[in-house]
């Protein structure tokens, strides 16, 4: 019996070490701007992050992707396969697609999403914030 609980979540337990972070936010000057990096409890720790502005091609996006200090967790780590490029690109892109078409977002952020064994990503978890509405 949950007497006293308001809900139950249940969630799968991603299998995992390389934690990424994939956002997007708004910049008064640029617009929005799509950003990828070390994620999980190191982003603030280590910023090793990178910036574009939106839209992106696929070209950009995989471009942003090894232009963090840590590239090498992308590749074949420590008896894990490979991250896959294509798909890490792929939500960047939509991030970009997201800031463009709903100018009411200020910010997305994904954090961490984990790279599994297989190489597929997987976000783990996601904030959405607003822009605050005019008085």
């Amino acid at each position: 019996a949950l007497s006293g609980c308001d809900g139950l979540l249940v969630a799968e337990m991603v299998p995992g070490e390389r934690e990424l972070v994939c956002g997007l936010t708004r910049d008064p000057q640029f617009g929005p701007c799509v950003m990828f990096g070390l994620g999980g409890v190191l982003t603030e720790a280590l910023a090793d992050a990178v910036f574009r502005v939106a839209p992106l091609s696929r070209f950009d996006a995989l471009e942003m992707l090894q232009e963090i200090r840590a590239v090498k967790l992308l590749g074949a780590f420590r008896g894990q396969a490979p991250a896959d490029l294509d798909a890490l690109a792929g939500i960047l892109i939509a991030l970009g697609e997201i800031g463009l078409g709903h100018p009411t977002i200020r910010e997305i952020d994904l954090n961490p999403v984990k790279i599994r064994p297989d190489g597929a990503p997987v976000v783990v978890d996601a904030l959405i914030a607003l822009v605050p509405p005019r008085g």
